[in-house]
């Protein structure tokens, strides 16, 4: 997942179009993989639901993408990943699975984090923090796909569930761009490899990764799998010939706040209890 910010900056594709040709070709990617393994058929509510997550989940790229070209990737990526704090709030809500106090500590902590890269954004200009609010907003909407994924995920099998996600996705995005005059064809070969990367490392690696582990543990411990990407993203972002981006010392500490408080939570809760994690269904 920490190769994503990095080689969204390495495009100059249009944020639609990066967001839509990635999907496009994990999905195809994915239909390849369902052929061979076979997969469970969704059926009435299942469709709704995964159509709503797979608006969500286009949204998501949509805001995140944007937040990229507006702010640095460090404050972009670590503002995404407050996602584990908006998760936990709706599984609290909508699934019954509460955090303990210490989770909600961690939370207020890394909340702490998201206004210190805030009020450091501020001297950058309204752009810096327009770009600040789309990437959390980014993990507002990639919270409730989660949530739905959750459930979904102890119904449906990977294949069938993320070709479905990803593929609403794909469509929703690519109307989108159409509607709004964006060029999805005319792009030079290397826009066409970065494209392809996305769709390799951080879409079929990252998320469907995340969305295997879905059927096995809580929506919010899941998301422990994102406290490396900020790190990671803004270390490739530093040192990466053409970006050189050296993280400014506010997002440094808020990026520390959001990860440390995160991790200061929910990592604590799974070392508590092997239990509280148990898949809810036979596996």
């Amino acid at each position: 997942m920490g190769w994503s910010g990095p080689l969204v900056r390495f495009s100059e594709a249009p944020a639609l179009a990066i967001a839509v040709w990635r999907l496009v070709f994990a999905v195809a990617l994915i239909g390849v993989l369902r052929a061979l393994a076979g997969g469970t058929r969704p059926h009435g509510r299942e469709w709704r639901a995964a159509i709503v997550a797979g608006v969500f989940l286009a949204a998501h790229f949509w805001a995140w993408i944007a937040s990229i070209g507006m702010t640095s990737v460090a404050s972009s990526v670590a503002l995404v990943c407050m996602q584990p704090v908006f998760v936990a709030i709706f599984s609290a809500t909508f699934l019954r699975e509460h955090p303990t106090r210490a989770q909600w500590a961690g939370i207020m902590t890394a909340v702490a984090g998201a206004f210190v890269i805030a009020w450091g954004d501020w001297g950058r200009g309204t752009e810096a923090l327009i770009g600040d609010a789309l990437a959390l907003l980014g993990a507002v909407l990639v919270s409730v796909y989660y949530v739905i994924g959750r459930r979904l995920r102890q119904r449906l099998d990977l294949w069938t569930y993320t070709g479905v996600v990803y593929g609403v996705a794909a469509i929703a995005l690519a109307l989108a761009a159409l509607a709004s005059g964006v060029d999805l064809v005319h792009h030079p070969g290397r826009e066409w490899a970065i494209f392809g990367a996305l769709a390799l490392l951080p879409t079929m690696l990252g998320h469907t990764g995340a969305n295997y582990a879905l059927a096995h543990y809580r929506a919010y411990t899941v998301n422990l799998a994102i406290l490396g990407e900020p790190v990671i993203a803004s270390l490739l972002a530093w040192v990466l010939p053409g970006i050189r981006e050296a993280p400014p010392l506010q997002t440094v500490v808020g990026g520390v706040l959001i990860v440390g408080g995160i991790a200061l939570g929910m990592i604590r809760k799974a070392g508590a209890s092997s239990h509280s994690d148990a898949p809810a269904i036979t596996t």
